[in-house]
Order: structure tokens, then C-alpha cells, then sequence
């Protein structure tokens, strides 16, 4: 029996970095090289470059004219001009030509009277080296271009050809290895089709982030093919990779506790763990190691475990290997808009949307899970909670490191509410038209979303919240939660809710009649969302307990959410849109049609980024698109249908 791996000596984040790069500066040396000055953009220099001529190296005429004498020119004036002889007194220059021998002075063509072909008249007189650009003007030869350890910029290349460097020595970019471990990874390369994928296979995907970010650094990634769980052939490839001075090796995945996770084995026999296990969610199980002095890292297998990872650890490397310092963060200052726990005694990294709502920026959590790659798309900001701290409390005002730029946050709007797939398309039409215009959506159901609005952390709710006594959607709501606040209530789609089924419906399910059958077992919507609302109202109309529901307690977020447990076999069955279940080629029950609105706070209307919302789902483009999904109504799309005057 395999033993498991143990964190025998867990490290904060600074301790892990302390022992790691204080480990490294016994044998660390950057190396240099010389390269062509056309390759030489965004690399480091590694020594100062100087002018090696002066520039411009030439006097030369900084004015089309004539090049003259100044002293013979003081004589001039508007009651007594003097004329020049073309050829003895004067000669014609252009625009950057030298200025020819014996002459000191150039008089602009605008200021001169041509009497004929051979005779100008001024009627001014020249200063010795008027509009003349003199040698070394700009840069004299043995001045100092650029210092070492400069990042080369477009602008900079010009300078070093002009000044003559054709050749400049920079730092190598460091060759990282990623050797991605597992016998369930698979690359996409070795697969033609889909198809060939089964229930077994990972895709190999961390490996291509993680060379992104190597680029991203100046670095030069080489990924080799997945390994399977073999510490044998783990070591064999490491020695082989020792050999081809590579600065780094990252080993993505096996850096955990469990029996196959082999990377803290395999480092141990080859060299030295200095740390294993650091202090921080996610990212807690990195490895951090050197063999015959080349720095290894056993970087977490989840993919945002393996970003933070990166972002601590290898990206400090690959900078400091070019003579290159950490950029700073853009930080400014949000309100929390909802509770976010956390455990003491770990740094956790959250990801998070940020908006501006009126005049305060909101942030609010996405998803916590280490897995959770949609949170690494749609972050716009890292909040971290300290080791000490049991996590933020809602309204707790904090720094947020930004990972978009600031005029983004400042258009952006928030939609939070209940989910629905609308939303993502008005998304997409926002960037197909090519509006100054961010959207970020939180899912916490219909509900929530008016909670949302009362606090002042959002710019709109998504609700399609049932009045069981009148039939109506959201008035009702409004009225109770939103009181004292003006609003505006616009139709945003129509959809079918009904039960998602497995392909076949093999359980020959007809209705929410059927729910409370022993053989079926249900996933639910969140207390609070919409359509939680409406399949109670639906058991209460046939008289069904729901506490009779097998995994009526069951919970998700989302309409994709319950679709995918469905398709997974979770559940047998789960309220939801039609939307969803033909998304994922599932069978639907139809129950009722139901009305999804966006809800605003009619202080807002004025506001141009909400106009632009209006127009948008008020558009043939977003009312067609709604429609070729399945299941929606859009012909009232972008309708305001109601006004409620607090």
C-alpha cells in the first residue's frame, strides 16, 4: 500500500518565499547574450548601452531654406534689405541635409523675397546656428541610452540605431520545463474527436496556462507530453531535463497528500523539499524544491490553485532571472457586498467582480472552488483575506488588486439576481457592438438580487419572482423589499420552465406529480430564487409535501448547474429552462411560461451605461438570438411595464 504525503511543516506565504529565494542566491547567475537590435523588443538589458555617435552626427538644416553666413547678414532690416547671390552668399537646403562647409545659419523659405533665379532679398538678419540642428543636439556619442536591467521599448530601438548600436547585450529569457503529471492527463493533440474522451481522461490544460504566463514573463516555455504516475520514469525525465540547462522545472499536479501524488517523493530522492504545503487557498499543496541547483516547483493541479501558485512563486523567478522587478498593483478601495468567510490560519486569494455602483465600488465573491476555471475568466479583481482574519464581513471597506484596468470597473454594471443564460448573450452584444460597456453578473438568486438593490450594490436585479395570489411576477416583491425606492421594471425575456430530464426520460417522468416517487431523486434551486418559488407554488397546487422530494435539499446556483447534474447522474431530474436542458442535449417537461425581468432603480436610467442595456435587449439583434436559443419569448424584450413609485 502506497503511503500518503503529509505536510509536515505547513509555510506562510513569505516564509515559503524567504527559504525558497534565500536557497536560491547560492548558486543563482543570470546569464547574458548579444542580440540582433530588431530582437531586442520587451527584453532586458544586461549591460548600460552608450551613444556610439553623436545624434544628430552631422550639422544639418532644421528648415527647408537657404544656408548663409550669419555675419554677413546683420546689415538686413525692412528699410534697408539685402540681397543674396545664390551660389556665393547663399546655397537652397531641405529638411535634415548637412549644412554645407563655411555656413552657420539657415533662413526658412517663408521668410525670403526671390528677386530671380540667382538674387533672394531678407529683410532680417540670421543668428549664428539659427534652425540648424547641431552635432550632438539630441544625443551626444559616449552618453548613456539606457542603463542595465531596462526593459526595451519600441522607442528605445530607434535610439540604439541612431546612436549607433546595432548589437545589444540583454539577459537570456529563462527555458522553463512543465511537465504535467497523471495517468488520467491527456493532451488535446493525441485526440482527433470529443469523442475519444472518456470519464477517465483530464485534458491537459494547466500546462498551456502555465506557459501563457511563462510568455507572459519574458520566459520560454517547453511543454513536455503528461506523465503518467511513475516515479521512475518521473526522475528519468528530470535527470534528462538537467542536462538541457533548463532555469526551471515546474511539475503541475502530484503536489498533494494524496497516494499518487508522487512529486514530493520524486524531488526528495533528486535534491532538497524546502517547503512543502503553504498557507494560502487555494495553492495550499505547492512544492518547492532544488535539484543540482535548478529551482523545481510542484505547482498545484487545480487550475487556480496553479495560478496563485505561479503568481507567487515562479513568476518572482522568471523576473529576477531577467533583472526585472514585479510591476505594482493596481489597488483601490471597494465595499464587500456580501459576507465572505474564510478559515484562520490560511491566506486566502479570493477572485472577485468589481463595479462602480453610484459613488462607491462594490466587490462582490465569485466562486471559491480551487476547480473553478470560469472564475479566472470573468475575475476583475484579487482580494486576499490575511491568515489572522475569519474572513469580510458585508460592507467592510478593502484593497482590491485589480486584473482589469480602472476605466473598465468605472463602465462596468452590475446584474445580480437569478441566473439566466440571457444574460450572457447581452454580454456578447455588448462586445459584438463595441460598447464602452462591462457587464458583471452574480447569481444569487431573484431574490437576492432586490436585496442587492436595497443595499446599493447593484445597478439591476434579474428576478422572475411568482405572486402565488395574484399570478403576477416581481410587482409584489418590489413593493415589499425595494420600498422607498423609485424603479423601473423592463421585460428582458419570456421562458419556459419546466423539469429537465435525462436523455429518453427513462424514468418516464410527466409532472412535478411525479417528484415524490421513491425511484427519482431531485436537485434543487437555492432558497430565494425564482424558480425554487415556482415549483413550490407547483407542489402546493397538487398538494405535495416537499420534504417527500428525494433531494428537494439539495442546492445549486444556477440553471447550467442543475442541467449538468442531471446529464451527470446525480439527479434524475431538476426545475429549470428549456434553454438549459437543450444545451445539453437533455429532454424537458414543459410546466409554465414565466416572465424574467431586470428590475432598476430609476435614478439610474440616466445613467449611459444602463441607456445602452435598454437598447440592447430592445434590439432585433438580441430579441434573434434569444429566440434561436429555444424556449424564450423576446417579442417584449426591452419593454418597460411597470413603474414603482417607492
Amino acid at each position: 500500500m502506497k503511503k500518503r504525503n503529509i505536510y509536515l511543516s505547513m509555510r506562510s506565504p513569505e516564509e515559503a518565499k524567504d527559504i525558497f529565494f534565500s536557497s536560491l542566491n547560492s548558486w543563482y547567475m543570470k546569464k547574458e547574450e548579444e542580440i540582433e537590435v530588431e530582437d531586442s523588443f520587451q527584453r532586458v538589458t544586461s549591460q548600460p548601452v552608450f551613444a556610439k555617435i553623436s545624434v544628430p552626427h552631422y550639422h544639418g538644416a532644421a528648415m527647408d531654406g537657404v544656408a548663409v553666413r550669419a555675419e554677413k547678414t546683420f546689415s538686413a532690416s525692412e528699410v534697408n534689405p539685402l540681397v543674396l547671390t545664390v551660389g556665393k552668399d547663399t546655397l537652397w537646403v531641405n529638411t535634415g541635409q548637412p549644412l554645407p562647409s563655411g555656413f552657420d545659419a539657415v533662413i526658412m523659405v517663408e521668410k525670403l523675397h526671390q528677386l530671380d533665379e540667382r538674387h533672394l532679398e531678407i529683410r532680417a538678419p540670421a543668428y549664428p546656428w539659427q534652425n540648424v540642428r547641431k552635432v550632438g543636439e539630441d544625443i551626444v556619442a559616449s552618453e548613456l541610452i539606457v542603463p542595465r536591467n531596462h526593459v526595451i521599448s519600441a522607442y528605445d530601438i530607434g535610439a540604439f540605431i541612431i546612436s549607433g548600436n546595432f548589437k545589444i547585450r540583454v539577459w537570456k529569457r529563462p527555458k522553463v520545463l512543465i511537465i504535467p503529471t497523471g495517468s488520467e492527463i491527456l493532451s488535446h493533440k493525441k485526440i482527433e474527436s470529443l469523442q475519444e474522451l472518456s470519464s477517465k481522461n483530464i485534458l491537459d490544460s494547466n500546462s498551456y496556462l502555465l506557459s501563457s504566463l511563462v510568455r507572459q514573463n519574458h520566459g520560454i516555455p517547453y511543454i513536455h507530453e503528461p506523465v503518467p504516475d511513475d516515479e521512475g520514469l518521473l526522475k528519468e525525465i528530470i535527470e534528462d531535463a538537467l542536462c538541457k540547462d533548463f532555469d526551471l522545472i515546474v511539475i503541475n499536479a502530484g503536489s498533494s497528500a494524496g497516494t499518487k501524488d508522487i512529486t514530493s517523493n520524486v524531488i526528495k530522492d533528486m535534491g532538497e523539499v524546502l517547503v512543502h504545503g503553504v498557507s494560502i487557498m487555494p495553492g495550499k499543496p505547492t512544492i518547492l524544491g532544488i535539484i543540482k541547483g535548478t529551482p523545481i516547483v510542484g505547482n498545484p493541479g487545480y487550475m487556480v490553485s496553479a495560478s496563485i501558485s505561479f503568481e507567487l512563486f515562479i513568476r518572482p523567478i522568471l523576473l529576477r532571472f531577467q533583472g526585472m522587478e514585479p510591476t505594482r498593483k493596481n489597488i483601490l478601495r471597494a465595499y464587500v457586498g456580501r459576507n465572505i468567510p474564510s478559515r484562520l490560519g490560511i491566506e486566502d486569494f479570493i477572485r472577485v467582480n468589481v463595479g462602480k455602483v453610484g459613488k462607491r465600488y462594490i466587490l462582490l465573491p465569485l466562486s471559491r472552488s480551487a476547480g473553478s476555471i470560469s472564475t479566472l475568466i470573468r475575475a476583475e479583481g484579487i482580494v486576499r483575506i490575511p491568515q489572522d482574519k475569519e474572513g469580510l464581513e458585508e460592507g467592510e471597506d478593502i484593497e482590491v488588486e485589480l486584473l482589469v484596468d480602472k476605466k473598465d470597473v468605472e463602465g462596468s454594471v452590475f446584474i445580480i439576481g437569478s441566473h439566466d443564460i440571457s444574460i450572457d448573450i447581452l454580454k456578447d452584444e455588448a462586445k459584438r457592438k463595441e460598447l464602452p460597456l462591462r457587464i458583471s453578473s452574480g447569481n444569487v438568486g431573484s431574490l437576492g438580487g432586490l436585496i442587492s438593490l436595497k443595499k446599493g450594490y447593484s445597478h439591476i436585479a434579474g428576478s422572475h419572482l411568482l405572486d402565488p395570489e395574484t399570478g403576477t411576477y416581481n410587482v409584489s416583491y418590489v413593493q415589499r423589499y425595494l420600498r422607498g425606492i423609485k424603479v423601473s421594471i423592463f421585460n428582458l425575456v419570456k421562458r419556459l420552465q419546466g423539469l429537465i430530464v435525462q436523455k429518453g426520460n427513462p424514468k418516464g417522468i410527466r409532472g412535478v406529480e411525479d417528484l415524490i416517487r421513491e425511484d427519482i431523486s431531485f436537485v434543487n434551486r437555492q432558497r430565494g430564487a425564482g424558480t425554487r418559488i415556482l415549483l413550490d407554488y407547483k407542489l402546493k397546487e397538487h398538494g405535495i409535501d416537499p420534504q417527500k422530494i428525494r433531494g428537494y435539499e439539495n442546492e445549486e446556483y444556477t440553471h447550467m448547474a442543475v442541467a449538468v447534474a442531471v446529464k451527470s447522474g446525480l439527479a434524475d431530474c431538476a426545475m429549470g429552462i428549456y434553454a438549459a436542458s437543450k444545451a445539453l442535449d437533455l429532454d424537458f417537461i414543459p410546466i409554465v411560461e414565466e416572465q424574467y425581468d431586470l428590475i432598476i432603480p430609476s435614478e439610474y436610467l440616466d445613467l449611459g451605461v444602463i441607456k445602452m442595456i435598454i437598447e440592447l435587449i430592445s434590439s432585433d439583434s438580441f430579441k434573434e438570438r434569444m429566440h434561436s436559443l429555444g424556449g424564450y419569448d423576446s417579442s417584449f424584450s426591452g419593454r418597460l411595464w411597470k413603474e414603482i413609485d417607492g
